[in-house]
């Protein structure tokens, strides 16, 4: 996973694209940005918010930022309801598409 990849996982989360930012300290959004200022490249992970920095972490490697920040969001997205558990009825089967959902008893089927 890379900074413009976690974008594109996030948005098709529900995370919406406002709430984060990559590259850039944005009020109000989450933070991935790299810096370099200590000789060695590192990336940095935190919420802004008036000017402030809440929540940071900072990591040696790209991949383990992003990956923090993908669980960051998607664990708030799991909180709030907007994903959840697989419907073991509709995983998909090898080589075919995903089963049809069981509609609840007492309901005909279509």
């Amino acid at each position: 996973m890379n900074p413009e990849s976690v974008l594109g996982w996030l948005t098709s989360l529900g995370v919406p694209a406002e709430l984060v930012s990559v590259g850039a300290e944005v009020d109000g959004a989450w933070c991935l940005l790299r810096d370099d200022s200590e000789g060695a490249p590192c990336w940095e992970v935190f919420w802004r918010e008036q000017g402030n920095r809440y929540d940071w972490a900072r990591f040696g490697s790209e991949q383990v930022a992003c990956f923090y920040l993908f669980g960051r969001l998607t664990w708030t997205q799991a909180l709030r309801g907007a994903i959840g558990p697989v419907d073991p009825a509709r995983q998909q089967r090898p080589g075919g598409p995903p089963e049809p959902a069981t509609p609840p008893s007492g309901t005909p089927a279509p």
